[in-house]
């Protein structure tokens, strides 16, 4: 076959050109190219940013929690510690040593008591609980007509409980002396704690050096708010704490149960009952109740019991008004709530600390922002409604 055979003759090649040039151009342009390039990239590497930040989080999550809890216990301890610079004269750093000392000192206090009161009373329980179970049985006998608890089967069931709360009682202060874990803890939270409460103003205004002037006021603003409202919560409720155990602690012994008994349990009442929201009033009397009730029997119990409800009328009407009105503006609802999620997210420290969070949440949020005055008809509603009730 000759080449001039194959060759593609010039008019079909003119043709097909032109059919080429007459085809619209569906290519995209150069720059939609580099747009498509430059974001895949930018999408590429935020990702592997984010992933690297996830991985780091987790990795330094105690850290983390040890910070945020010492932050917190930082702004509890900051008016103490201003009180006493105020007061004295001394340095920052000596007034959260002297804070630091008296805590201290509080706590081993509380935990010399309250671990051999505990020992104590599963000793007692063990020794007496079917003489207690015999005294209970002819109550009901008598009032009910019947016994409501089988004695041995009650002694069986309750024997490796109490014979575990003893050991634990034993090794307690032993298992707190060798957990190295736990101390390096306590000390980490105690280093950043002392470093934050001390420094503090440097450390604001090394904050606020950064910031515009008008930041800096919102800054400043919501370190106040923080201050008041974790400082006002932790110091109400070590008073209330107090008010409630030393009742509790005369409550007890005017019923007769004996001191080691009564000093631990006060402690205990006091304490859950205030620091532990919600519930905390609940168990803070719960414990004491029973074992009110093992020793001294049932109307020593229906004393104690009363004394509990009294105290808590005359605190929820009396002392919390007074004692927290200024320092904790808190919905009942928003207080449940973070309460909730707090010992969701970090368990029984998280609750602890969820209310003073909630708190200056709830204020940042009244304080900044655009407000706008209620609509006339909204409020002219209301008052219609507010009469209706009156008249009724």
């Amino acid at each position: 076959m000759s080449e001039d055979s194959t060759q593609v003759p010039s008019a079909v090649a003119h043709a097909a050109q032109t059919v080429k040039d007459e085809r619209p151009d569906t290519s995209p342009p150069a720059w939609a190219n580099r747009f498509v390039w430059q974001s895949a990239w930018k999408l590429v590497a935020v990702v592997a940013l984010a992933a690297l930040a996830v991985v780091v989080v987790l990795q330094l999550r105690h850290l983390l929690g040890s910070l945020t809890i010492s932050l917190f216990f930082a702004l509890a301890i900051i008016p103490g510690v201003e009180a006493l610079v105020r007061r004295f004269g001394m340095r920052r750093g000596a007034a959260v040593g002297i804070i630091f000392i008296t805590a201290l000192v509080a706590v081993v206090l509380m935990v010399s008591f309250l671990i051999p009161a505990i020992v104590q009373f599963a000793s007692a329980v063990s020794q007496h609980f079917t003489e207690w179970m015999d005294q209970l049985n002819a109550w009901t006998s008598d009032s009910l007509g019947g016994d409501v608890v089988d004695t041995e089967a009650a002694q069986d069931a309750t024997a490796p409980i109490l014979h575990a709360v003893q050991q634990w009682g034993d090794n307690v202060l032993g298992v707190l002396s060798s957990g190295l874990g736990l101390v390096f803890d306590v000390f980490t939270i105690m280093t950043f704690t002392f470093y934050f409460a001390a420094d503090f103003p440097r450390l604001l205004r090394t904050i606020m050096r950064r910031m515009p002037p008008e930041r800096q006021q919102v800054v400043g603003w919501v370190a106040r708010t923080s201050i008041e409202q974790t400082g006002g919560y932790f110091y109400s409720r070590l008073l209330l704490m107090l008010i409630c155990g030393t009742g509790a602690f005369f409550v007890m012994l005017l019923v007769g149960l004996p001191l080691v008994y009564a000093l631990p349990m006060a402690l205990f009442m006091g304490f859950v009952s205030e620091f532990i929201p919600f519930i905390g009033t609940y168990l803070g009397a719960i414990v004491p109740s029973l074992v009110v009730l093992a020793v001294e029997g049932f109307v020593p119990t229906l004393i104690l019991v009363g004394y509990v409800l009294v105290y808590q009328q005359i605190e929820n009407y009396v002392l919390n008004p007074r004692l927290s009105s200024k320092t904790m503006e808190l919905n009942g609802a928003v207080a449940f709530g973070g309460a909730m999620a707090g010992g969701a997210i970090a368990g029984p420290m998280g609750a602890f600390m969820a209310l003073p969070v909630a708190a200056l949440i709830t204020s940042i949020a009244k304080n900044t922002g655009r407000t706008y005055e209620v609509v006339a008809e909204l409020e002219a509603g209301e008052a219609g409604v507010a009469s209706t009730d009156e008249t009724a």
